[in-house]
């Protein structure tokens, strides 16, 4: 049997972002403080890129890094993005690649700053030598690297206090989310599926994390205990069965058109106590593939599914 790549690699890979490693690369912002996006000063480095002003043609190969962009309010700055940013619907649209970069066409665009998810091709040497400014922005693998991330694209666009206000945005809906959740004494378990082949996230993963947030247990924490799958495994049906989860969300509806239905279509699905009691949850696959603004939708979807649950 062929192995297809799923839904969140085919995802981070067309966005330039290396999910299998299941860690995210840091970066440091070092600018002084600003009351404002007027009070933003320059020159601005965050790591090892330094921007003596504020870009005015921003090229995004990142879905997740467009998100943030224009959540922080820059994005009358942004001027191309890659064929892969799908959102806010005012994204300018491109041909451009995150997974196959050109630096030509990148070039094309006369940018003053390119934000990257990873460095496919090489394509920050190529980018470096014809002296265009890139950010490395890699796939986060907790909420804080996400929080770091919107914090250097803030600093590196002139919106330092923009970006503040989102991530405290962020952090005090999650905190609302998730304050209340009740005690159960038997905790909830969940499988989480990234394609019909069975493709999955675990608990090490950044998605895996949000629904560890909720309480919930990953029925497929066992099958890449040793982390050789990179929190990515593949389960067989038979596990799945077996661990009888309580609920089933799906992340391929866009990308394979699986739904509730198709699922209790399956050979021995039906019996599933997800299938059962209604709790086979259909995700918006890009919501539940990114690590931007959005996860806090991601996370109120799972709360108000868990919480029709009674404890």
């Amino acid at each position: 049997m062929s192995r297809r790549t799923p839904r969140l690699f085919t995802a981070a890979l067309a966005v330039g972002a290396l999910l299998l490693g299941g860690c995210a690369e840091k970066t440091s912002t070092d600018t002084p403080a600003a009351s404002g996006s007027s009070a933003a000063s320059f020159p601005v480095t965050v790591g090892q890129l330094t921007l003596n002003k504020r870009p005015e043609k921003i090229v995004s190969l990142s879905p997740t890094a467009t998100e943030m962009l224009f959540a922080i309010g820059a994005g009358s700055q942004v001027t191309a993005v890659d064929d892969q940013s799908n959102y806010p619907p005012e994204a300018p649209k491109s041909d451009l690649s995150g997974f196959q970069p050109n630096a030509e066409a990148i070039a094309g665009k006369s940018p003053d700053l390119v934000v990257l998810s990873d460095d496919m091709n090489k394509i920050v040497d190529q980018l470096t030598t014809l002296k265009i400014p890139v950010l490395l922005a890699p796939a986060a693998a907790t909420l804080d690297d996400t929080y770091q991330q919107i914090t250097d694209l803030g600093a590196l666009t002139g919106h330092p206090s923009e970006a503040s206000d989102l991530t405290r945005k962020m952090k005090d809906d999650i905190a609302a989310l998730t304050k209340d959740l009740p005690q159960r004494p038997k905790k909830l378990t969940y499988f989480y599926e990234l394609g019909p082949e069975l493709y999955t996230a675990t608990s090490k993963t950044f998605v895996g994390s949000v629904y560890t947030l909720v309480g919930l247990v990953n029925i497929a924490d066992p099958s890449d205990a040793n982390g050789t799958n990179g929190g990515y495994p593949q389960m067989s049906q038979e596990v799945i069965l077996k661990a009888d989860p309580d609920f089933i969300f799906l992340a391929d509806v866009q990308q394979a058109n699986q739904d509730a239905a198709t699922v209790k279509a399956r050979s021995g699905w039906a019996g599933l106590t997800a299938v059962k009691e209604g709790r086979v949850i259909e995700l918006d696959d890009d919501i539940a593939s990114r690590w931007g603004p959005r996860v806090v939708d991601l996370l109120r979807v799972i709360v108000d599914a868990t919480a029709k649950v009674p404890a």
